[in-house]
Parts: structure tokens; sequence; C-alpha cells
């Protein structure tokens, strides 16, 4: 296992698996062109190692030049392909194969296709050295390809992370299971958020909130946030598939958090097994569910005094509020039982000065 940054990277991918990869496309290639003296255009920065070992398991004769484009920033691709260095001059009349390190989306490829399509080549062909099938829009023809692989991320072989890992030997693929996935439980005025807002800081997590992700999408006008709304209007309960597709957005939004906090999701256990399909879905899971608990009494006591300040009308009527913890319990109960079946239930006294509780919740979370 490596680290770049914050992210851990396990081996994938043999240096000795590569070099036989390009062996196989230098002799294929070689094959067609051999009466002719075909151009390589290497796409810079990922490509400089294929290129090179490529050229050497290439040998006949050549022309070779370069052309640079970006569109990742971290672990996920901007859906923007620069142009950094333009096609090369004098290019009429060749055959031009492109040298690509790995093709995902294609994005690249149509920036690349772009690039000489204004030109006279005499035919224009890819070459990928690591080739991402399922995710690839198909657009245009891979002609030769070195390795399919899945849609994983990986470095090493020319490939960064946010620079790092360029200059390794082989390839490595991201350590999903690093990632630390919290559910949060608490009952109103536990502070959950408060400690949500500490968690995240201190291990780089993206708190989902089911509140604030309703709200954002319904005040927006999302095709969710209709959808919620159409459900609401007529005093019915938001089904659990629309809300699992909004958290579903918000987790594709952040594929640099190194895990995320579920908070107010999932309420049953229907809700928890579809909260586990989706992750297992992203080759994710949730490492523990953690329940901040507080006698009733003090939290009471701590509502009728927030709701002084915040206007909150279930915060200033005791009763309101005691079938608040009724309502919590008869719903928590069942979740309980379903993650302790996993093994992933705790308890941490939630009643302290704050950055205790802080405390005991990262003692936890860090023997994940």
């Amino acid at each position: 296992m490596i680290k770049l940054h914050d992210k851990f990277f396990k081996p994938y991918l043999k240096e000795e698996e590569i070099l036989a990869a390009i062996k196989k496309m230098a002799d294929e290639i070689a094959k067609d062109y051999k009466d002719e003296t075909p151009l390589f255009v290497g796409v810079l920065n990922g490509a400089f190692m294929f290129v090179s070992d490529f050229l050497k398991a290439y040998q006949n004769p050549c022309e070779v030049s370069f052309v640079r484009l970006s569109s990742y920033q971290g672990l996920t691709s901007t859906g923007i392909v620069e142009t950094l260095l333009d096609a090369p001059e004098e290019i009429e009349g060749k055959s031009v194969i492109i040298l690509e390190d790995v093709v995902d989306t294609g994005r690249t490829l149509k920036q690349l296709v772009h690039l000489f399509s204004h030109t006279n080549v005499k035919e224009f062909k890819i070459a990928a050295l690591f080739y991402k099938a399922e995710v690839y829009n198909g657009e245009y023809a891979i002609d030769y390809v070195g390795l399919e692989i899945p849609d994983n991320f990986i470095v090493g072989y020319g490939l960064d992370y946010n620079e790092l890992g360029r200059n390794l030997r082989e390839v490595y693929q991201l350590n999903q299971s690093d990632m630390i996935n919290l559910v949060l439980f608490g009952k109103p005025g536990a502070g959950k958020g408060t400690q949500a807002g500490f968690l995240k800081e201190k291990y780089n997590l993206k708190h989902i909130s089911t509140g604030d992700v309703f709200r954002y999408n319904i005040k927006n006008g999302t095709d969710l946030g209709k959808l919620a709304k159409s459900f609401i209007d007529k005093g019915d309960l938001v089904p659990d598939e629309v809300t699992i597709d909004m958290l579903k957005d918000e987790v594709e939004k952040s594929p640099d958090a190194a895990g995320f906090i579920f908070d107010g999701f999932p309420r049953t256990a229907a809700q928890a097994e579809a909260l586990d399909n989706f992750l297992e879905s992203k080759n994710m899971k949730v490492n523990a569910t953690i329940a901040l608990e507080a006698d009733d009494d003090v939290l009471v006591a701590r509502l009728l005094e927030r709701g002084k300040s915040s206007g909150r009308s279930d915060d200033q009527d005791e009763d309101k509020i005691r079938n608040r913890f009724d309502e919590y319990n008869e719903k928590t109960a069942p979740l309980k039982a379903y993650y302790e079946k996993q093994d992933k239930f705790h308890s941490v006294n939630g009643i302290g000065n704050i950055d205790d509780i802080t405390e005991r919740l990262s003692k936890i979370i860090e023997t994940l």
C-alpha cells in the first residue's frame, strides 16, 4: 500500500504486465504499418512513460510528437478538456496514431479528434494502453488496446493523483476500503449537527444531512426536488427511492471525500438496506453507526433553552419534545438491531464538554 496526499492506493498491475501489453500493441501496429512511417502522437502528461516504452518496442521507422490535454482534478474529471499543447505541424498525408495512456469516458478523445479534424492526414487511429470499456461512450473506435480494466481510479506509470504518482513503475488503484462512512444517530438536542461539523473537518468527511438535501432540492427546483414536493404537497411520505436518489447525487458530487456522515437517514431497516445496496454498488460500505446517547431530562432542558433563541415552536413545548423522543426510540430500535447484526452499532455518551464528546467519537472512528 502507498499513500499519495490523503489517499491510499494498493498494487494493481505489475511492470512486466504493462510492458507485455505494450509489446503486443507495438507488434500489432508494426504489422499493420510495415510499409509506412507512421507518426505517433503521445498525449501528455500521462502518456510519457507509455510513449517511451512503446517506442523502444516498436522497431520499424516512425516519427513522434506530442499534444497536451488536461481534464482531471483530484480523483474526478472536470468534464472540460483543455488543450495545452496543440497538434504538430506538417502532418498532411501521414498516418497518425494517437498513443493515449487511458481511455475512460471519451471526452479527451473527442478533443483529440477535433484537433486533427481540420488536417489532411492520411488516416487517424487510436491506441490506448488502458481502456475502461464500461464507462466509454463508444463514439470513436479504439483501434489498439493494451489492457481492458474496470472503472477504478489508478495511478502510476505516468498517471497521477494531484500530480503525485506519475513516476511509479507499476500501477496502483485507489483503496476504497480506507474510506470511513458513518451513520450518526441521536435524539433531538443530542448534538449530531455540532459533532458532524467537527468530524467532517478532522477526517475530511462529507456531512450529508437528509433535511438539508431535501431543502436544497426543493428550493432549487431540481427534478428530484419537484418529485419530492409532489408527494409532500399531497400529504404523503416521500418514497425511499427518491431519498436514496438524492443521497446518490450528494455522494457523487464529492468524489474527493475520504468518506461520508449520513445524518437523518436511514430511519428504517428498509432504508438501511437500501443504503447498503447503494454503497456496495460504489465499492463502499457503512463502517459504523454511532448513537449519541443522553438522558431525556437533560435534553429537554437543553432544547427548551435553545427554543428561547431559535424560535422553533417544537423546542418550546416539553410535551412535543418528549413526543419526538418517543418517535426516535420507536424508529431507532429496529435500526439498532439491524446494525448490531453487522457488528456496526456503537453508543457514545453525548453529555459533557463538546471536545470530550468529539474525542469519544474519534476513538471509535480510529478503530475502524
